[in-house]
C-alpha cells in the first residue's frame, strides 16, 4: 500500500527538478498524476513538450499512471485547464503541488517592469490561480491537500532577487491566509521552503561545488509528507528543506514594551532610546 494509493494529484513544473522528483515519488506511492510543464527555458520564454512528456512516460514504463499537461500556470485559463484535466481523466484532485516557477535575477535598481511581472506572474499569480481552481473541486469533495512553494530567498531576502523573494513572501501570506479559509472544507494549505540543486539554481554561486547534498531527491519526501494522511493535521505550516536538514519557518513577534506615560505615544527620540527592548524576542 502506498502512502497515495488512489489519489489524483496535479505536479506544476513537474519536467525537471524538484516537480520532476515529486511527481516521480507520488506515482510510485500510488498516486495518478497530472505531469504539468510548459516547457519553457529558466526565464520562461519558449515552450516545449518534451520535458513533461519524458516524465509522463517514465512514470508509466514502471507501472504508474500520469497524463501530460502543458498549460500555464499564469493565467486564469491555463489554471482552470490544469485542475480540469486532473478531474476529466481521472474523477478528482486530491493533491496540488504548486511547484511551477522562473527567474529573472536582476539587483534592484536594474531591474525592469517586465522582469518584476514576470516572475511574479508565474510565482504568485499562478499559485493563487491553482489554488483557487483546485480548492473549488476539493471543497466540493470536503478533501484536499495544496502544498505551494516558498522559498528561503521569501522569508529572510537575497542579494539580485527582489522580484523571486516578494513573490515566495507572498505566497508565504498566501499559504496562511488560503489555510485558515479552507481548513472548514477540510483542505489543508503548507508549502515548502527548498534549498536544492535544480536547472534554476545550478549555476548559482553556493550551488557550484554541490553534488547530490542538496538534491531535488531530499524535497520530494516534503511533499509526500504533507500531501499524505501521515499530515492530516498539518496545515498552515512552510516546512524547509536543505538536503538531509528540516525546519519549520515561522514570523516570530518580539515581545514588545508599553509605554506607560504621556497616554501611550511614543516619540521617535524615545523609540530610538528603547528600541533594543522594543525589538528583543
Amino acid at each position: 500500500m502506498g502512502l497515495l494509493d488512489g489519489k489524483v494529484t496535479v505536479v506544476t513544473g513537474a519536467g525537471n527538478g524538484i516537480g520532476r522528483a515529486t511527481a516521480l515519488l507520488f506515482a510510485r506511492e500510488g498516486a495518478s498524476v497530472v505531469v504539468n510543464d510548459l516547457g519553457g527555458l529558466r526565464d520562461g520564454t519558449g515552450h516545449a513538450p518534451h520535458a513533461a512528456d519524458a516524465v509522463v512516460a517514465e512514470i508509466r514504463n514502471f507501472g504508474g499512471s500520469a497524463e501530460v499537461s502543458y498549460d500555464t500556470v499564469a493565467t486564469e485559463e491555463g489554471a482552470e485547464a490544469i485542475v480540469a484535466k486532473a478531474v476529466s481523466t481521472f474523477g478528482r484532485i486530491d493533491v496540488l503541488l504548486n511547484n511551477a516557477g522562473v527567474l529573472r535575477d536582476k539587483t534592484l535598481l536594474k531591474m525592469s517592469l517586465a522582469e518584476w511581472q514576470a516572475v511574479l506572474d508565474v510565482h504568485l499569480t499562478g499559485t493563487f490561480l491553482c489554488t483557487q481552481a483546485a480548492a473549488l473541486e476539493m471543497k466540493a469533495q470536503g478533501s484536499g491537500s495544496i502544498i505551494n512553494t516558498s522559498s528561503v530567498s521569501g522569508m529572510l531576502g537575497n542579494f539580485g532577487q527582489s522580484n523571486y523573494s516578494a513573490a515566495k513572501a507572498g505566497i508565504y501570506g498566501l499559504t496562511r491566509t488560503a489555510s485558515i479559509e479552507l481548513q472548514r472544507f477540510g483542505v489543508r494549505v503548507n508549502a515548502v521552503a527548498p534549498i536544492a540543486k535544480t536547472r534554476l539554481t545550478e549555476d548559482l554561486p553556493m550551488f557550484e561545488k554541490i553534488e547530490d547534498s542538496l538534491s531535488p531527491d531530499h524535497v520530494a519526501p516534503a511533499h509526500l509528507f504533507l500531501a499524505s494522511s501521515l499530515a492530516k493535521e498539518v496545515t498552515g505550516v512552510v516546512l524547509a528543506v536543505a538536503g538531509a536538514r528540516m525546519s519549520v519557518f515561522k514570523v516570530v513577534e518580539s515581545a514588545g514594551k508599553y509605554k506607560e506615560s504621556d497616554a501611550g505615544v511614543w516619540s521617535a527620540a524615545e523609540i530610538a532610546e528603547h528600541f533594543e527592548s522594543i525589538s528583543k524576542v
